[in-house]
């Protein structure tokens, strides 16, 4: 029961830590002019003015909108919806369809509609509650510290690290606290406040920062710089110049693979804690070979884990590397290729030395104090060699 109460008393700190984060403004930075928004259905659509060349379909389209919720619900008005010929970017509607509205009050009426992409926030906020509900249902309150440790990764990223980047702060010492304080949490949430948590939370940070010290050294050599990555021109045309980019994709890597390492860290730690549960008399260096044997099962999947998951997010572009012939040594040596590649093996290194780290630290942890015997350890143990070796009576002679 005590561990019960300290698995609740430890979610109800995470959930109001999570509560305070909501409220936290770092970055100071004011939100942009908007108008209203609402969810709309589409009654009416204007193609005339779409000009369609092959695949690209380009100018405005208008659409007569009636508004499905918000003050003005029941109106209609009329929205734009700019084409750019940016598939990746554009959305062509459809009557019938519900879509985001945005839209300013023209003579205390809606006007100046803005079409803001299909509505998917009902959606998304069932998938959350459904992925959530399921977490619990199966794991329980171990589901419960999980879906609370999920709220608070987003939260710590979206309302402390990428606000502390924005207003100068070193990505990668900043990077490394944060995922400190990510793992901290994550570990011991699901794994406990026990040595099985600290045993997770150890072997972890050492993953993590190999990987980190891998990443520094490797990107240098490869020549990389922060800019391969998506929309970091923009956020430098934004007005952020001084931003550091390559401590940006550097922090990137090791933050990306860290759900995977404490993923491992804890299959490891959860299994030496089952063996030592089941088996109080191991000994030091047998408990470390069990741990070792199960990590080498675990390590001959979750190593193709990162080529995965990186690999299938980029499929649409090696297709084109594909379609146009190009000789592999190019699309390798291509600096964007180049820095998923890093990605995958940098992260992978982290991935498979996290076993042994966390096999070797569990069985320090759990190996008893060499200062006398333990009673009670020395009974279980004789009592597990009496079932496994019974000693029988010497015959008379």
């Amino acid at each position: 029961m005590p561990g019960f109460h300290r698995d609740w008393l430890f979610s109800a700190v995470i959930g109001l830590v999570c509560l305070g984060l909501g409220f936290l403004d770092l970055a100071g930075i004011p939100e942009s002019p908007h108008g209203l928004h609402a969810r709309g259905r589409i009654t009416a659509v204007d193609n005339s003015h779409v000009k369609v060349n092959l695949i690209m379909k380009t100018e405005a389209q208008f659409l007569t909108v009636r508004l499905l919720d918000g003050p003005h619900r029941g109106q209609e008005l009329s929205v734009t919806n700019m084409l750019s010929g940016k598939m990746e970017m554009d959305e062509f509607y459809e009557e019938g369809k519900q879509i985001l509205v945005e839209y300013d009050l023209v003579d205390g009426r809606p006007g100046n509609g803005m079409a803001r992409g299909y509505y998917r926030l009902r959606l998304q906020l069932l998938l959350i509650i459904l992925f959530a509900a399921l977490l619990i249902l199966v794991a329980g309150v171990t589901g419960l510290k999980a879906a609370l440790s999920f709220v608070f990764v987003t939260l710590v990223l979206w309302k402390l690290y990428f606000p502390l980047l924005l207003q100068g702060y070193p990505p990668i010492p900043t990077g490394l606290a944060v995922v400190t304080l990510l793992a901290a949490v994550i570990t011991f949430a699901v794994g406990g406040l026990n040595r099985r948590g600290v045993a997770t939370f150890a072997g972890s940070m050492l993953g993590i920062l190999l990987t980190c010290g891998l990443a520094v050294r490797f990107a240098g050599a490869f020549g990389l710089h922060g800019a391969v990555r998506p929309f970091a021109e923009t956020l430098l045309y934004s007005g952020y110049y001084n931003l550091d980019l390559t401590g940006i994709f550097i922090a990137s890597v090791f933050i990306a693979c860290s759900g995977a390492v404490m993923d491992l860290a804890m299959d490891i730690a959860a299994t030496m804690d089952e063996i030592k549960r089941k088996r109080p008399e191991i000994g030091f260096v047998e408990h470390v070979r069990s741990g070792l044997r199960v990590a080498r099962a675990v390590i001959g999947t979750m190593a193709t884990t990162l080529l995965l998951a990186y690999s299938s997010s980029h499929i649409c572009m090696f297709l084109l590397f594909m379609a146009k012939g190009l000789p592999l040594a190019n699309v390798l040596n291509a600096p964007f290729v180049t820095a998923e590649v890093l990605n995958i093996l940098v992260g992978s290194f982290g991935l498979v030395t996290v076993a042994p780290f966390t096999a070797l630290i569990a069985g320090l942890l759990y190996s008893p104090p060499r200062r006398g015997k333990d009673p009670l350890s020395t009974t279980r143990a004789t009592q597990v060699l009496s079932m496994n070796f019974p000693v029988h009576p010497s015959p008379r002679s």
